[in-house]
């Protein structure tokens, strides 16, 4: 005998409660999976966004302070290094470019970056449209920033949020320039897709600062002159291959800096993840744990539902293998529609907020379902197919007095 007629007509039935039934397995699944997907989304974006970065040199302290200051543009500490420093530092012949940070401006919500045009071609790795910066008054934009080739825009101090907008700035605060955007970047997939890169030289002026030339001068990047450099916040230097990444390393880690690999902060940064990421599976354990004490609670009330028809079924001699199958058919079915839906939900999930997070932060994230989602959803699928043969197999057994009784 074929039970799949008699689940269809029991489904139709008892609809609200087997929708309900599924939505509950569903939740369940997509909490879980979209936990596991955004943590290893996290470590792929924040890897490739830091990807470009051969060795950052700064002050003595955090270096994922430094980290998230060089590369993802976050506030960070205003140490210095010291000008003679600095000045080694960004003629170092060792390195095939070095190009200073410097930070402290925005324009309609972005960071402004003072950097040099060796730096802008190394992280775009060409750029999209337009050219490099050639002139002090010239700026290249990152592949997200709503700066288009030839706007121009009065660079603020300090951070204010908004739209990017092109003629000028009406605040207070604006600086008495007006900069041209001249070239955008290819994307990075980090927050220096939102940014404007302006020559450092700018950028120091801006702020009453030695600009690193002789007044007199007229040439952009390196040289630069020991007499008129500043002190700066942090260098990234380019490299050509990992045994001069290392002497880099090795000459620039003393009591008046640090260097480092970025690769080396965001292992420190994945501890820290790491932490929350066992955090996040205890608590999509415990959440699995009450999800199946759920589905075992539901079946029961779903079988309660379906009793009139097991005893229907029994009062005219259906054998109990055929009960059985019906009864475990239904939850069965009940249970992988749950899982499906809660995959593809745990995936739309896990997109929305990588979407969120990404404004956030500016890092691209790239949300994909790997072999972990799938084993936690078979696992969820397996217990969920076990627990169903209890019910069917205590209904099976029961007598017809008995079943009448319950009834």
């Amino acid at each position: 005998m074929n039970p799949l007629p008699l689940i269809r007509a029991a489904l139709r039935r008892h609809r609200f409660s087997a929708l309900a039934f599924v939505l509950l397995v569903a939740a369940g699944v997509s909490l879980s999976v979209a936990v596991v997907s955004q943590e290893r989304a996290l470590r792929q974006g924040s890897a490739l966004a830091a990807e470009r970065f051969d060795l950052i040199v700064a002050p003595p302290g955090s270096r994922t302070d430094a980290l998230l200051s060089g590369v993802f543009l976050r506030p960070g500490s205003s140490q210095l290094l010291s000008p003679a420093l600095s000045a080694a530092l960004l003629n170092d012949s060792r390195a095939v470019s070095v190009s200073p940070l410097a930070f402290g401006d925005s324009v309609g919500g972005a960071p402004v970056v003072g950097v040099t045009a060796a730096l802008v071609e190394h992280l775009s790795g060409g750029l999209d449209a337009g050219r490099l910066f050639v002139g002090p008054d010239e700026a290249v934009v990152g592949a997200a920033n709503g700066l288009q080739l030839g706007d121009k825009f009065q660079p603020s101090h300090g951070v204010h949020h908004g739209g990017a907008r092109a003629g000028g700035s009406d605040r207070p605060d604006a600086h008495a320039v007006t900069i041209t955007v001249v070239g955008r970047m290819k994307p990075t997939g980090s927050p220096w897709d939102r940014a404007v890169t302006m020559p450092v030289e700018r950028v120091w002026s801006l702020h009453q600062l030695p600009t690193g030339h002789d007044p007199a001068a007229r040439h952009l990047g390196p040289p630069f002159d020991a007499a008129y450099t500043p002190g700066i916040p942090m260098a990234v230097l380019q490299v050509s291959d990992l045994a001069a990444a290392y002497k880099l390393r090795s000459a620039y880690n003393n009591k008046e800096s640090m260097a480092f690999f970025p690769a080396e902060a965001l292992l420190q940064l994945y501890q820290l993840v790491g932490d929350m990421r066992q955090l996040m599976s205890l608590l999509a354990l415990v959440t699995q744990a009450l999800l199946l004490l759920s589905i075992m609670a539901s079946v029961l009330i779903l079988f309660r539902l379906l009793l009139p028809q097991f005893v229907t079924l029994r009062a005219i001699g259906a054998p109990r293998s055929y009960l059985f199958a019906f009864a475990w058919g239904f939850t069965s079915l009940l249970v992988a529609l749950g899982v499906l839906i809660g995959l593809a939900g745990g995936y739309a999930l896990s997109f929305g907020i990588s979407a969120w997070l990404s404004r956030q932060t500016g890092v691209s994230l790239q949300p994909a379902l790997g072999a972990h989602e799938l084993l936690m959803a078979l696992a969820i699928l397996g217990v969920g197919l076990l627990l169903a043969t209890l019910p069917a197999w205590h209904l099976q057994r029961l007598s017809l007095a008995s079943a009448i009784k319950l009834h």
